[in-house]
């Protein structure tokens, strides 16, 4: 299924601005961006960005989700984070003027409006507080990823399993009693990616967390019901 451009909504006026690291920014600055961004709707399974190629601007997610991942020399995916409504993608490649390290797709129908390479550069050299926000975002994510590696190396698959469904409840859970309904359709491939095991791992640990009573299964979605065992089983304070 084919991009499809939508109805264009000036970044002033747009609802997910205010999570977004564009939401300080002057009226004249936004006006400059609407200006020359494309609004464009993407559908689940659609590849956003391949790595290797060269950014030519930034995406800003409007509404949607995306997992980001790196491809190994034997086709297997790992799964760096999943992007959703306000988060930027792609600048870090723009700012270090190098290829795209990763790629991204869509896991959940977006709509993404891209900012071209120069109104994206423009507005960080006149804005020194949106230059700031840049910065801080970045080594934000250097943190993470730093955090990422120690957990691959010193906690088991369990625990870091625990902890990435503490990570998906709290970011796209809905309330319901005593229990958090993971509203997202992710496959236990993916899951897997994201965790850095095996399928066959992870569709067994969910079994046996089911079994436990921490989770409960609907179809491939999954809801936690015991949040405070998820967090002592993911060591989430060590």
């Amino acid at each position: 299924m084919q991009s499809t451009t939508t109805t264009f909504t000036p970044c002033e006026l747009c609802g997910s601005r205010k999570q977004s690291l564009f939401s300080n920014l002057p009226e004249s600055h936004l006006c400059s961006i609407s200006e020359v961004k494309n609004h464009v709707a993407h559908w689940r399974g659609q590849i956003l960005y391949y790595e290797g190629t060269k950014p030519l601007g930034i995406f800003c997610i409007n509404a949607g989700v995306v997992k980001v991942y790196k491809t190994a020399s034997n086709g297997k995916e790992q799964i760096l984070h999943l992007a959703k409504r306000g988060d930027f993608l792609g600048y870090a490649a723009l700012l270090g003027e190098e290829n795209y390290t990763n790629s991204a797709m869509i896991i959940e129908d977006a709509r993404i409006c891209f900012v071209p390479r120069d109104a994206f550069l423009n507005t960080l050299l006149k804005n020194i507080e949106f230059f700031k926000k840049i910065t801080k975002q970045l080594s934000h994510e250097v943190g993470i990823l730093e955090l990422k590696l120690t957990d691959a190396s010193q906690k088991s698959i369990r625990e870091r399993l625990a902890f990435v469904l503490l990570q998906l409840a709290s970011s796209y859970g809905i309330e319901g009693g005593n229990s958090q309904k993971i509203d997202l359709l992710l496959t236990r491939e993916e899951i897997a990616s994201i965790v850095g095991t095996a399928t066959e791992s992870v569709i067994r640990l969910l079994s046996e967390f089911k079994k436990d009573g921490l989770i409960d299964l609907e179809g491939k979605k999954i809801i936690v019901k015991d949040r405070k065992g998820l967090v002592r089983l993911s060591d989430f304070y060590r």
